[in-house]
């Protein structure tokens, strides 16, 4: 019997929780996100020694941030009372009927580990029968005399043995979503659906026949997105990742699938869409005026899933499927290059949230977008407030509530994890993982607000990333030396103002003072 379990059946109170999340998991949602938010919020006016102006203006920005932290625990609780979904089992015969193209978008990726996954993949998909309904085609929107031959080169093979279907541009319109919007336009009156993957992402084909098989059960569904893992990581940063990912993944998607139910969102790839549904987004309007805030959308897939959901399409998460994976960003560097145009992308959402006729579960995703990086900012602006002493407090209530919040996710996944390990040594490994991620998240979170921070300030300063650009932010912060003097100086100004400010901001500094030793250790290359 697992620990939800065993609640469920001897306390009152999670018999109430699971009745609720049975009814509306939306309301249990909303509930559970305001009773923590007003706990966080309540916690630290208790604890404000003098009030002015500027402090009921940091009060409000306070309250703001335990919201968004607290939509995170409310996720996690409610994943860990929603029991999974009861489904009708794929029968072992079943053979799809619909037609699905298989789309694997390249842009200048090295092209060898992507023509060894389609090998595995379309010998995959021969034994499991699906070669009679699918067709892979790959689209690249490559560039460059040199990287164009060897990637070429390389998918020659494949496209000589009928395998795949190649198709390069020549003009870059519209990047990603224009490259999938012209095969639209080429092929897309041939198939019922269309399942998009970048360059890194894995799908197995009894994966793939398996969603095939959703989206023919639920012909209102427009788009089906499958749970994300991590394959292994190659450095002590991905490996970090991806003991995140398995131990968090699960609990918090089957929350997110609960509350969001019909409007849940597109990550972008392994998803599988309706071809039917996706002409309702293929060629998604062009901000006006010059980037960062104009131009083409970045973030596209939130507003794709945004667009069909408008339509009267179901826009649907599959957390509990198998054999989706993706690679991630193996350095610190690459992925906050990598999250720099994420943060633009969702920034320019601003811009689309008062578009008439979204669903409101569409509008807050966008919203929750922009506020994965406004929050940084706005934390930012607390720590320097603290630091001047134009904010004094008394008493660690607030900051130890704030740490149990964002724990909050960490335990619900522990106690869904654990009750399921069968051996001793299994729950030991579960538990040694636990306390690696632990460790490794309070050290790398103060980086990544500060570089939301600078990301956020960069593009309000008018500066572009674009397509892979490869232009960097301003305020460059190489090797972890300048959050180290980043975190001397708060340290130094928090201690002018006494223990208890000191204590409030330690956990932001004491990660900043050894930046400068554990960066280089998580970039390092492991077995």
């Amino acid at each position: 019997m697992s620990i939800a379990e065993h609640l469920t059946k001897h306390s009152g109170g999670a018999r109430a929780l699971q009745r609720t999340t049975r009814l509306s998991p939306m309301f249990a949602f909303v509930v559970l996100n305001a009773c923590l938010s007003l706990a966080v919020f309540l916690s630290f006016v208790l604890a404000v020694d003098t009030w002015s102006g500027p402090v009921v203006a940091i009060s409000f920005l306070v309250l703001v941030n335990a919201i968004w932290i607290s939509g995170g625990a409310a996720t996690a609780i409610l994943g860990l009372f929603t029991r999974p979904a009861q489904r009708q089992n794929l029968p072992a015969s079943w053979q799809p009927t619909d037609t699905t193209a298989i789309l694997i978008t390249l842009c200048r990726e090295d092209p060898a580990p992507v023509v060894d996954y389609l090998s595995d993949l379309t010998k995959g998909i021969a034994r499991t029968g699906l070669h009679k309904s699918t067709q892979v085609f790959i689209l690249s929107d490559t560039s460059g005399e040199n990287a164009v031959r060897r990637e070429e080169a390389a998918l020659s093979p494949l496209v000589h043995a009928g395998l795949i279907r190649y198709r390069r541009r020549t003009q870059n319109t519209g990047h990603k979503p224009g490259n999938i919007a012209d095969w639209l336009t080429a092929h897309g009156d041939r198939f019922d659906h269309m399942l998009v993957m970048d360059a890194d992402s894995k799908m197995t084909a009894s994966c793939i026949r398996d969603m095939i098989w959703r989206m023919e059960q639920a012909p209102n569904t427009g788009l089906l997105q499958a749970g994300i893992a991590l394959v292994p990581g190659r450095s002590l940063f991905g490996k970090y990742q991806r003991t995140a990912s398995r131990l968090l993944s699960r609990n918090f998607g089957r929350g997110f699938g609960a509350w969001s139910g019909k409007t849940a969102n597109y990550w972008g790839h392994n998803a599988i869409i309706r071809v039917q549904a996706f002409r309702t987004a293929a060629r998604l309007p062009q901000l006006p005026g010059n980037a960062p805030f104009g131009g083409a959308i970045l973030s596209h897939d939130f507003v794709e899933a945004a667009w069909m959901r408008r339509a009267g399409w179901d826009i649907e998460m599959a957390p509990d499927i198998q054999g989706s994976a993706e690679d991630a960003p193996q350095t610190l560097a690459a992925f906050f290059r990598r999250d720099r145009r994420w943060c633009q992308g969702n920034l320019q959402h601003l811009r689309i949230l008062c578009q008439p006729g979204l669903h409101p579960l569409s509008r807050f995703h966008l919203i929750t977008g922009i506020f994965s990086y406004i929050a940084a900012p706005i934390w930012l602006l607390l720590v320097v407030f603290l630091s001047f002493g134009t904010v004094s407090v008394s008493g660690y209530a607030s900051v130890f509530l704030v740490g149990a919040v964002l724990l909050t996710p960490k335990i619900c996944a522990l106690a869904d994890n654990l009750p399921r390990a069968r051996t001793r040594h299994r729950r030991l490994v579960i538990i040694k993982a636990a306390a690696f991620e632990l460790i490794v998240s309070a050290l790398v979170a103060p980086l990544i607000l500060l570089r939301h921070a600078t990301s956020v300030v960069s593009i309000l300063l008018g500066q572009d990333c674009g397509w892979k650009s490869g232009r960097t932010p301003l305020f460059q912060l190489p090797d972890g030396w300048i959050e180290g003097a980043l975190g001397l100086a708060v340290l130094g100004f928090a201690a002018t103002h006494g223990v208890a400010d000191t204590i409030w901001l330690a956990p932001i500094f004491l990660p900043l003072l050894i930046a400068p030793l554990f960066v280089p250790m998580l970039n390092r290359r492991v077995p």
